[in-house]
């Protein structure tokens, strides 16, 4: 299967920040601000907002409170306002329900919708660009923020993978081309010659967006959140950080056939997959691009080029989590705060200490 050789479509420009849902809310925070270097921006409600050094808009997370862990949305910005109108008229058009939303923190009106599978998306296009206070600015020019010197901090957000059902990887991919303009970049096919999975891009990236077949059936939920490094030696530098500090690694670092990524996956404490990427892989700058597809027997190498091998449950544990006679076989099968203090990475503070630390280490830019 090919990409239809029709007009393109350049509304949609770019993934632009996402929402995750943690039980854990500062154990969390814990581990995006410590370890992989993010900032903190804004708290507001049961929401923080962060964002990596290199991230042009005032953030690319929100850490929201939760029952459960899961992706509340993602958010895409378009290429224009005009795009932005064309987008929203298709997907009326094509019957979807769009709500308009006018209370959206560094961002203007926005239009939420869900795909096929009942995965939570926004649109917008008019957004508040970061400006870095004197002392965290970069003497970099064309840098956003000067790089944090704690953890190995990761520069931007990369791609979002959805765990899809099954029976609707391939139609949900053609929901993204044929309705916000995405190219289908590479597919493993199944038995029965559709897709089981799709890599998704805008833009000359592979993908900013994954979906990648459920394999205990479930719809709408969360695979995984990456974001990029661009030196693969990164990888080595936090798989040496986790070992020190008892955070264990799901898989990785390895290499991607899909992509020729190079990466690794860990589980943060409230439970959602977050991979980095040490290095994007290879870029796609022909225009009449042809989906590359994988035969289902080529799916182990699709997925593994070379490094150590996927858990089981890789293709099976999501967020929200569904009750899974394998979840044994993934350390991070109960990802939640005490799973952690076994491992003795959490410590108990005082409420002041907490607000000290992470005044210190994430400074206070909102002013």
């Amino acid at each position: 299967m090919t990409n239809q050789m029709t007009e393109p479509i350049f509304d949609t420009h770019q993934l632009a920040f996402t929402e995750l849902f943690t039980p854990v809310l500062r154990d969390s925070l814990e581990f995006f601000t410590k370890v992989l270097g993010m900032t903190i921006v804004h708290e507001q409600g049961d929401s923080i907002y962060l964002r990596a050094y290199e991230d042009v808009y005032l953030y690319s997370l929100i850490l929201t409170k939760a029952k459960e862990a899961g992706m509340g949305f993602s958010a895409f910005r378009t290429s224009s306002k005009p795009a932005l109108d064309r987008r929203v008229a298709a997907l009326k058009e094509a019957g979807v329900e769009v709500e308009e939303r006018t209370d959206n923190y560094g961002y203007g009106t926005s239009y939420r919708f869900k795909d096929l599978d009942g995965h939570v998306l926004e649109l917008f296009w008019e957004v508040e660009k970061f400006k870095a206070p004197e002392r965290i600015a970069s003497s970099l020019n064309n840098r956003a923020q000067r790089k944090p010197a704690r953890g190995v901090p990761v520069r931007r957000i990369d791609h979002v993978n959805l765990l899809t059902n099954p029976a609707n990887v391939q139609k949900n991919a053609e929901f993204y081309r044929d309705l916000l303009g995405f190219n289908i970049r590479e597919g493993v096919l199944n038995e029965d010659g559709e897709f089981f999975a799709t890599w998704l891009s805008v833009s000359p990236l592979v993908h900013e967006v994954a979906l990648m077949g459920d394999e205990l059936g479930g719809s709408g939920r969360f695979h995984h959140l990456a974001y990029w490094y661009g030196i693969p030696q990164h990888l080595n530098d936090l798989s040496e950080l986790c070992i020190e500090h008892g955070i264990p690694i799901e898989a990785g670092p390895l290499k991607h056939g899909v992509s020729q990524a190079l990466c690794m996956y860990i589980i943060e404490p409230g439970g959602n997959r977050i991979e980095l990427f040490g290095d994007s892989g290879y870029l796609i700058f022909d225009p009449d691009w042809e989906t590359v597809e994988w035969a289902p027997e080529d799916a182990a190498k699709a997925i593994i080029w070379y490094g150590g091998e996927l858990p089981e449950t890789y293709f099976r544990y999501g967020t929200p989590r569904i009750k899974d006679e394998t979840d044994a076989l993934n350390c991070y099968y109960n990802p939640i705060k005490t799973s952690l203090e076994k491992e003795g990475f959490i410590s108990h503070l005082s409420a002041e200490r907490e607000d000290n630390l992470y005044n210190t280490f994430n400074f206070d830019i909102e002013e």
